[in-house]
């Protein structure tokens, strides 16, 4: 095990630099790079003095070289809005976004587990119409609707949760439960195929046959191997997660990485943009070699050699 992370750590290498050469060929292909650094009032000698200042006059090849080189330090650049390392601006807002996606992924959890589980159980019954109904409703819904929906109604209708910002626990509720709301229906019902499988296996007879309660049979010998293509999903659901979170953290103005990403991009605040894309990649890399990991503590018959 120890030597597969290793590997998969040393993988990771190709796969940023990859990340960092997307990043700065898109960088170019949407305009002058100096533009974002002039104003309209200034002189050609002005525009070019900062081009050579930035290292914008020299050859492509040699600009990537030297923004390698600074990335390697940690210097992203400096953000041109706030006048400080782009970085840090990213590492500030990184705790918000942590909070917000884990609370996310912890409602999701909560909410697909009983709901695909009950309804793999109970197939045609009333749980099982209520799961795959919202299952597909949920599919069908994007992100940001829900995220007003909740606002108009728990925020500005019934005044139950504030609808911005980042002051309590009770901010956490609508922007989280929204971030969810999409994760949650694609678990349910894949969850909900994977044990209508699962409990048609051989090994469940036998387990019953052993007189093992019906519970410790399902949630023992059943659940943990319907888990194995949920949890691949699972994995997966973190790039949209945190593509996700970008759009939310905007429409409940919650002072996260996404909504001062959108933010820079509109600003033309390369720097920044570059460190969030960054971090994000990290992140993603990251929560897939967890989710690998895990296979092997869920199925005893995954090993990584």
């Amino acid at each position: 095990m120890t030597r597969y992370i290793a590997r998969r750590l040393v993988l990771m290498v190709p796969v940023l630099l990859g990340v960092t050469l997307i990043l700065f060929v898109l960088i170019r292909l949407r305009g002058d790079p100096v533009a974002a650094f002039v104003t309209p009032e200034m002189s050609a000698a002005e525009v070019e003095a900062v081009r050579v200042a930035y290292g914008f006059d020299r050859p492509l090849p040699e600009q990537y070289a030297t923004m390698m080189a600074r990335l390697l330090q940690g210097d992203f650049g400096r953000s041109i809005r706030y006048r400080t390392p782009a970085i840090d601006l990213i590492l500030e807002r990184l705790p918000a976004t942590a909070q917000l996606a884990a609370t996310a992924l912890a409602l999701a959890v909560l909410i697909s587990l009983p709901l695909g589980l009950l309804s793999a159980l109970y197939p045609n019954s009333l749980i099982d119409l209520v799961a795959t109904t919202l299952s597909t409703l949920g599919r069908a819904m994007p992100n940001y609707w829900v995220g007003i929906m909740f606002i108009l109604l728990f925020g500005v209708q019934w005044r139950w949760f504030p609808v911005s910002g980042r002051d309590d626990a009770t901010s956490l509720v609508m922007p989280a439960l929204t971030l969810s709301f999409g994760i949650a229906t694609t678990l349910t019902r894949l969850l909900r195929s994977s044990m209508l499988e699962v409990v048609r296996m051989e090994y469940m007879v036998v387990a019953r046959a052993k007189g093992l309660r019906e519970w410790t049979v399902i949630l023992r010998h059943g659940l943990r191997n319907a888990l194995i293509p949920v949890l691949t999903v699972f994995g997966l659901q973190m790039a949209w997660l945190l593509g996700g979170a970008v759009i939310i953290e905007q429409v409940f103005a919650w002072p996260g990485m996404g909504r001062i990403m959108i933010q820079a991009v509109q600003g033309k605040d390369m720097a920044v943009v570059q460190a969030g894309v960054f971090i994000f990649a990290l992140i993603v890399m990251f929560s897939n070699l967890a989710v690998d990991v895990l296979y092997a503590f869920i199925d005893p018959r995954i090993r990584y050699s």
